[in-house]
């Protein structure tokens, strides 16, 4: 019938109050104040051992109430005494296991008491009890409070008469009562707090992203005026090279239309980079990346303009994050031969085995040496490899040439972004 009355939750709560774990403070917890948590930082050494002598001499006073009062013989009285009032050294730590103790001692403390008395129990054992009803309702839920408040008013009936019962049983509800209040006041506060905290956080997250939009929009903007500029100015002398030039080869010409060509996919490539540069919101980029086998046309174009370039083997088709990394550093690579080695011979070797992907690129010494290079493909192509998982490196050669040697694993799954481009 019990079951069938009463909802779950308040079952588990009555099973709390009386066999339940207990409450203890939260750890880390903010103090009420930070002015009395100095305070209380600073002369806790001293407070804790004179509270606890203040208990001990309350005890004392209680059991000498027993005795003078009762009539209750002085061991008797003693126990009495200190067992209604030493339960308040729980009261902070442990309030259920307090509130348990001083329940107990309800009953026991109405030894002899005269049924003349308003209360039955010694003055201090009823100001003990306060403080831990006080103390438990700060710190447990509600239902607990509620059944440990219903429990409460058992001995209150039981041995308060009856003209003194409800004035007995509303004091004792009412400390429950604004102990509780005060506890939801704490919560709503803790949980406002929070609220504000992740609200200020969310605010600093969205500054943020509006910072690196901002610098994005603005390397874009440098870019479209710098460097767009000047390929379109490359394209347009490339095409029109062949009317301003009269009696040009037809070799010649086919060579300036190709110029013209790769400068006008280079600007086509870097309107839709700049795209993405200046906006979150920009769709994916979907055009067809280029793979291992565009590796072969790469070496072919770089041919045509005037390097000494061979590939050893067979470059296999395939396309995905390992073959467009492999390209791009090939790519890197053929570019800084052409820089810093003008008219060195160029080897290029592609090999793909069920593990990885392995490219190198190695150049003979540069008729003329250049100075070194200040920019960042080097560096660019060791974070392509090193995003997949693979090993990555560059130096000179013992033939006083340079070399780039990259293996990436065939496995890896992570796309690098276009706009890392070195």
């Amino acid at each position: 019938m019990v079951n069938e009355s009463l909802p779950q939750g308040s079952l588990r709560d009555l099973r709390r109050v009386l066999i339940g774990k207990d409450f203890p403070p939260t750890p880390g917890r903010r103090p009420l104040s930070p002015r009395l948590d100095r305070w209380w930082q600073r002369w806790r050494s001293l407070v804790v051992p004179l509270a606890l002598l203040a208990v001990l001499g309350l005890g004392v006073a209680a059991t000498q109430y027993l005795i003078g009062a009762r009539h209750i013989q002085g061991q008797v009285a003693g126990l009495l005494g200190f067992a209604s009032t030493l339960p308040i050294l729980l009261a902070y730590h442990r309030p259920l296991w307090a509130w348990r103790l001083s329940f107990v001692m309800l009953f026991f403390g109405t030894m002899q008491a005269p049924s003349t008395d308003a209360w039955p129990w010694n003055p201090v054992q009823i100001v003990f009890f306060l403080i831990v009803l006080f103390a438990l309702a700060l710190r447990a839920n509600s239902g607990v409070v509620a059944w440990a408040g219903l429990l409460t008013l058992a001995p209150v009936f039981f041995y308060v008469n009856a003209a003194n019962a409800w004035g007995v049983s509303i004091l004792f509800l009412l400390v429950l009562i604004v102990g509780d209040q005060i506890r939801r006041q704490r919560e709503r506060a803790r949980a406002l707090t929070a609220q504000l905290a992740d609200q200020e956080e969310q605010s600093e997250l969205e500054k943020a992203r509006r910072a690196v939009l901002e610098e994005r929009t603005r390397i874009a903007r440098e870019m479209h005026d710098v460097v767009a500029h000047h390929m379109s100015m490359i394209a347009v002398q490339a095409e029109t090279a062949p009317f301003r030039l009269p009696g040009m080869d037809d070799p010649v010409r086919q060579e300036f239309g190709s110029i013209a060509g790769s400068a006008r996919a280079a600007m086509t490539d870097m309107r839709r980079l700049l795209g993405v540069l200046r906006s979150e919101a920009a769709p994916a980029l979907t055009a067809p990346q280029p793979g291992l086998a565009d590796i072969t046309e790469l070496v072919e174009t770089a041919r045509r303009a005037g390097v000494p370039i061979t590939l050893h083997g067979s470059v296999p088709d395939e396309e995905g994050p390992v073959a467009l990394a492999a390209y791009r550093i090939v790519q890197e690579a053929l570019a800084n031969a052409a820089r810093h080695a003008p008219g060195a011979a160029v080897r290029v070797a592609v090999t793909r085995d069920a593990d990885a992907v392995a490219v190198r690129v190695e150049n003979d010494p540069p008729a003329t040496p250049t100075e070194p290079g200040d920019g960042h493909g080097i560096a660019g192509m060791h974070e392509r490899a090193t995003l997949l998982g693979g090993t990555f490196d560059a130096g000179p050669t013992v033939f006083g040439g340079f070399a780039v040697a990259a293996t990436l694993p065939a496995a890896a799954r992570e796309v690098i972004p276009e706009g890392q481009d070195a």
